[in-house]
């Protein structure tokens, strides 16, 4: 069991809408660990030069960077998915991040599916970099059954029905799935290196709660992972996009936090 506290760090997503350089600065002021930063449309969260200025001027390393895999991002560098993956890991390597959060595939993204596991080890094996394939959930149709649910995802939203050799777990998303977080964690093994920790109640929606907020096993998996020495890292992804006021945007960044630091016993 390793002796050294388990990173927890913020996301930057966390703060949208506001930018890049603001998540680094909330992260510094609650008191995070460091920082995960969200590629998307923001520019600066695209700019290697300046992600490394805020982390110096904030003391916030970054601890990873999340891949533009969502559908509003597909066109964020190249509009080709290995070209972006390749991208990331290259920007992770550059700041001294050691880890990829990536998702899979999309179901019709056929020729980037069919080598992606491929594609991971390579780039794994030639960055020293992990690159850590996220669970995903599916969505109700608009029309049609109210319980029916698809995947946008090849071949599985389960990446340990693939097998890779590093896995994100996240916990709004399980909640979405209505999948079994700490069963999930298990099937991961020590392949589970990443947890973005957040809560869901259980609707087809990514809702990233402030944990504990839904109803989530969040404090059982921090539990879990502080009793069998995890040695990877936490996230903080939640939404704080409706609140009505930057005091109660800290407010829930710094609740969100020492909820993670309380069970994991730090």
């Amino acid at each position: 069991m390793s002796g050294e506290p388990i990173p927890v760090g913020l996301s930057t997503a966390s703060v949208w809408p506001l930018r890049a350089d603001a998540g680094f600065e909330l992260a510094a002021e609650v008191g995070y660990d460091g920082v995960e930063v969200m590629v998307w449309a923001d520019s600066l969260s695209q700019d290697v030069g300046a992600l490394r200025r805020f982390s110096r001027d904030t003391g916030m390393p970054v601890l990873s960077i999340h891949s533009p895999s969502l559908l509003i991002t597909q066109r964020i560098w190249s509009p080709d998915p290995e070209t972006r993956l390749r991208r990331t890991v290259d920007a992770a390597y550059d700041l001294g991040a050691r880890t990829v959060v990536v998702h899979p595939p999309f179901r019709w993204q056929l020729r980037y599916g069919a080598g992606f596991r491929e594609l991971v080890a390579e780039l794994e094996a030639e960055s020293g970099v992990e690159v850590a394939v996220e669970n995903m959930f599916k969505v109700r149709p608009p029309v049609g059954d109210p319980e029916r649910r698809v995947s946008a995802f090849g071949p599985s939203i389960d990446p340990t029905d693939v097998g890779y050799r590093h896995y994100t777990l996240d916990l709004s998303h399980t909640a979405a799935a209505r999948m079994d977080a700490l069963a999930l964690a298990e099937r991961m093994g020590d392949g589970l290196g990443h947890v973005h920790l957040a809560d869901g109640t259980g609707i087809p929606k990514d809702e990233h709660l402030v944990p504990g907020r839904g109803g989530q096993p969040c404090a059982e998996l921090l539990m879990w992972l502080a009793n069998t020495g995890f040695e990877g890292q936490i996230v903080l992804e939640i939404n704080t996009r409706r609140v009505v006021s930057q005091a109660q945007r800290v407010k829930d960044l710094a609740e969100a936090l020492l909820f993670a630091k309380l069970h994991l016993g730090q």
